[in-house]
């Protein structure tokens, strides 16, 4: 039985996120650990960070607290209702990095919203904060759109390096009942050659998880143009191995998964080393 962790904050119920994992639960028991925490909304911390009284910080603090407790209350009705396992504590956190590492470190998944998360506090995905769950998660996350729908086929995004193939073997390892969908593993490079590194590989031990594969190689600037080729499939699941730089670096360095949860409303996969 896999451990899901199931990520919302404050009233950004990730309903997308949450159709996916009944999708799981078709295909096999699961146990779901709800983890919520508070929003932070600067504009009110701006406002009373003037005033010499605590009522204001206290009367926002309550807020928050039943916004947190309205969306865990929503998240144990759609687990009763769909016969999922779960729990969620009740205590009420703030956005803590180590917490939240502490808890993927136990977990098989975590699944957030692509949409919402901390978008009170950073609207344009992936934040700050997406990306420092993206970057400090020890487990694989899968990003899901609010108007998730389905899968019918998958894309893979491989580059020969081991981030890639960490991925591959996580989402084999996690999801055994995907590899029976049409699946494409692509090698995206501008360069005059169609060479793929180490294919041979990668076709020997793909061909052992997938049954239908194919593997093709791109010819332009992965970050400039990989979303736009990625939109024009229907229902796609994609597979990658991004973040695993540090966080500063990807400040400076965007990946192509970055414009993908920017401007595409699919599925994401992504999983790297701790």
């Amino acid at each position: 039985m896999k451990k899901i962790l199931f990520v919302c904050d404050g009233d950004n119920f990730p309903a997308g996120a949450f159709e996916f994992i009944k999708l799981l639960r078709q295909q096999e028991p699961i146990w779901v650990k709800g983890f919520f925490f508070n929003p932070i909304d600067f504009q009110q911390l701006v406002s009373i960070s003037y005033i010499p009284v605590s009522e204001p910080y206290t009367k926002l603090k309550d807020k928050e607290k039943r916004i947190v407790t309205a969306s865990r209350d929503q998240f144990a009705s759609l687990c009763q209702t769909n016969n999922i396992r779960f729990h969620s504590d009740e205590k009420v956190w703030e956005w803590d990095r180590e917490s939240f590492v502490r808890e993927t470190r136990f977990a098989d998944l975590v699944v957030i919203g692509d949409q919402l998360f901390c978008s009170g506090m950073l609207r344009d995905q992936p934040n700050y904060f997406m990306q420092e769950a993206l970057h400090a998660a020890e487990c694989p996350v899968l990003i899901v759109p609010e108007k998730f729908i389905s899968i019918d086929r998958m894309v893979v995004a491989y580059d020969g390096k081991r981030e890639s193939v960490f991925a591959l073997k996580q989402f084999c390892y996690l999801f055994p009942k995907f590899t029976d969908l049409p699946t494409e593993f692509v090698f995206v490079k501008e360069e005059p050659t169609n060479e793929v590194p180490d294919v041979d590989l990668l076709k020997e031990y793909s061909c052992l998880h997938f049954n239908s594969l194919h593997v093709s190689k791109l010819h332009f600037d992965a970050k400039k143009h990989f979303s736009t080729w990625l939109a024009d499939k229907k229902n796609v699941l994609l597979m990658s191995g991004s973040f695993s730089r540090s966080l500063l670096s990807n400040t400076f360095r965007k990946s192509f998964s970055d414009a993908v949860i920017r401007d595409l409303k699919i599925p994401i996969f992504i999983a790297h080393h701790p």
